[in-house]
Formats: C-alpha cells, structure tokens, sequence
C-alpha cells in the first residue's frame, strides 16, 4: 500500500485533516451550528462544478463559494437573529441549486462524482501541500483562541464583557472552518464532511468529563475513523468518503452500548452496597 505515491499523499493528508475537522467541530457542535458545516460542505460542489467547467482546480473554486456562503450565513444570521437556522437552510439551498445546474456541464461525471463521496487516487501533491499550510493555522487558532472559543461557545455575551475579540476570532474561525471543509471534500466527500464534523465530537462527549477532554478525544477518534477509512477504502475499493463515516458511526454505537453497560453496572453495584 505504502509503495504508491498517492497512497502516502491520501494517508497524509487524511491525517491532516482528521486532526483539522474535529477541532473546528468541537466548536460547532458547542456553538450549535453545526448544520453550518453541513451547509458549507454541500455549497463547495458549486465551486467544485465550476472548476471543472471552466478548467481551474475545482478545490480552489471549493474554498472560494465555500468561505463566501460562510460569511453569508454569519451575515444573515447577524441580521436576522431569531431566524438562524433559515439562514443556513437559504445559503445551501442556493448552492445546491447550483451545483446541480453545472454538474450537467462539468465533463466527466466520474471526476464530480469522486467529490461527492470522496477519492484517494485523485489526491495530488498540490492538494497535499494545502492542506499542509492550511493545517498550521488551525492548530494554531485552535490553542490560541482555546479560551476564547470556550467563551464564546458558553455566552458570546460575556465573553465580550471578558474581553474576548468575538467578532475578530469569530471571523477567523469563519474563514478557517471553510477552507478546511473545502479542502476535505476531496478526500472525504463533500456529503460525508459534516459527519466526520459532528460524529466524533458526539462520540467524545458520551465519554468526557470537560471542553478539553472532548477536543482530544475528538481528535483520536477522528484520526482513528479516517485512517481506517482510508486503508478499508484501499483494500475493499470502495468510497473513502463512506468508510470513514461508517466506522464513525459504529465507534458511536460502541460507545453507547459501553455507556449504557457501564451505567447499569454502576447501579447494581450501589444496590448491592445498600444492602
């Protein structure tokens, strides 16, 4: 497996981005925007059609719509605060409208198609490369801005009040939030992005005990479900994109029947105590 370049680049970068997706979905999920995501990740098809139509590299035309409809969403979300799910609901409904349109004039429907779901035979360097320099900056953000996200996520509020620049590292992680979903469509497909967004944190805070237990916790499980993905995509020949949600979504389950076991066997053993 390892005796092919493109194997290395999808099992590098994939690692990259199993480490990116989980940081900022830690946030989403406790800011409760976590069908951002989900919006930005099927809006990057309009850029990705785009691309293919008029011969750019569709990621590139990806992060462009993608940080566009994220800003549009913070704006509408600002102007129309009682409405915030309509302004997700609006931004993605747009950008699927289009990207159904150009998916009948991009050539080769296999090549739109491996967006959808994924592909680690079409990962090149220069993909490698930026998810390398856009990994930097969201690890970075993310300790950085640790607290301050914190702050955020509980009462944007007080966090202001706390001194905290809300709309400054809101921003930020607006922009990073899209090139990441962006640049991840490739590998693991714009419609299974937002599961690797939320199932891992969901899993993590069946377990953990704080916001910094959940961050790594997330983090393992992400890389853990990608990697594996990955390799089951390789040996099986099926989509990467599936894959890694699946084993996602059986961690889920595993968990939850531990938690239910551990939660039953707790109980017994205080009324065994009692008596």
């Amino acid at each position: 497996m390892l005796q092919f370049d493109f194997m290395r680049r999808a099992l590098l970068a994939g690692f990259l981005l199993s480490v990116m997706i989980p940081l900022i979905g830690v946030v989403m999920v406790n800011r409760k925007t976590s069908m951002v995501g989900d919006a930005l990740s099927h809006t990057s098809l309009a850029g990705v059609g785009a691309g293919l139509i008029l011969g750019f590299d569709p990621v590139i035309g990806a992060v462009i719509i993608c940080v566009v409809s994220a800003f549009s969403i913070e704006g509408i979300r600002k102007k129309f605060p009682q409405y915030g799910d309509m302004a997700t609901a609006v931004i993605m409904s747009t950008g699927l409208g289009i990207a159904a349109i150009l998916s009948d004039y991009a050539p080769g429907g296999n090549t739109f198609e491996s967006y959808l779901f994924g592909s680690i035979s079409s990962v090149t360097r220069q993909d490698l490369i930026n998810v390398i320099i856009v990994f930097i900056p969201v690890v970075l953000a993310s300790i950085i801005y640790y607290g301050a996200l914190l702050d955020i996520a509980i009462d944007p509020n007080l966090a202001r009040m706390a001194g905290v620049q809300v709309k400054t590292v809101n921003r930020i992680f607006t922009f990073l939030s899209a090139v990441t979903i962006a640049l991840a469509c490739k590998i693991v497909g714009a419609l299974m992005v937002a599961s690797l967004i939320v199932l891992p944190v969901a899993t993590a805070l069946m377990v953990s005990r704080s916001y910094k237990s959940t961050f790594i916790i997330s983090v393992v499980l992400g890389v853990l479900y990608t990697m594996l993905g990955i390799i089951i995509s390789y040996y099986q020949d099926i989509k990467p994109g599936g894959a890694i949600v699946i084993n996602a979504v059986i961690g889920m389950l595993i968990m939850t029947i531990y938690g239910k076991v551990r939660k039953t066997h707790t109980k017994e053993r205080v009324q065994h105590l009692s008596h």
